[in-house]
């Protein structure tokens, strides 16, 4: 069964990135795409401390740091952001169970069964991969972003008399 429609496959290329590629195929580009307003930075959500997350607010600081100074963080990533701070909060808390409890548990007639904090851990990875390819957290989709260190800089010394 294929996936749902119009969601299935390659995700498409913003404009952006098919300009600098320098090949944007047989269709004209989109040039009627929103553009976001980057944000310099914004503190973690309140609910975080609220809830005892202390390590989704670590990695809200560290993140929107790195992404912020990027030019790459809008308000409209926020949330994939937080999705991301709690999945990591998550995933640590079922390594840490694991690491203590080892990969089997007694089971309830009294076996051994898979630890469930395996389970756990894996969808919580998995939260972690899909949020933060998004927000271009690992190699392969932070060279797919475009932010403010992907634009060329001007070294040409006469720009500034065409300008003024």
């Amino acid at each position: 069964m294929a996936g749902t429609a119009g969601r299935s496959g390659r995700r498409p290329k913003p404009t952006a990135r098919k300009e600098l590629a320098g090949n944007p195929g047989k269709r004209s580009l989109n040039k009627d795409e929103p553009v976001f307003t980057p944000i310099k930075g914004v503190e973690p959500p309140a609910w975080f401390e609220e809830e005892d997350l202390p390590l989704a607010t670590v990695m809200w600081q560290m993140t929107t740091k790195e992404l912020c100074g990027q030019g790459i963080l809008c308000v409209t990533d926020l949330a994939v952001l937080e999705r991301w701070c709690v999945a990591y909060e998550f995933w640590r808390r079922a390594v840490k169970k694991i690491a203590s409890q080892g990969n089997t548990v007694p089971g309830v007639t009294g076996g051994v069964v898979k630890n469930p904090e395996l389970t756990a851990k894996k969808e919580q990875q998995s939260e972690m991969d899909s949020t933060g390819a998004l927000l271009g957290l690992d190699p392969s989709s932070r060279q797919r972003l475009i932010g403010l260190a992907g634009q060329k800089k001007t070294s040409n010394p006469f720009i500034k008399l065409i300008t003024s």
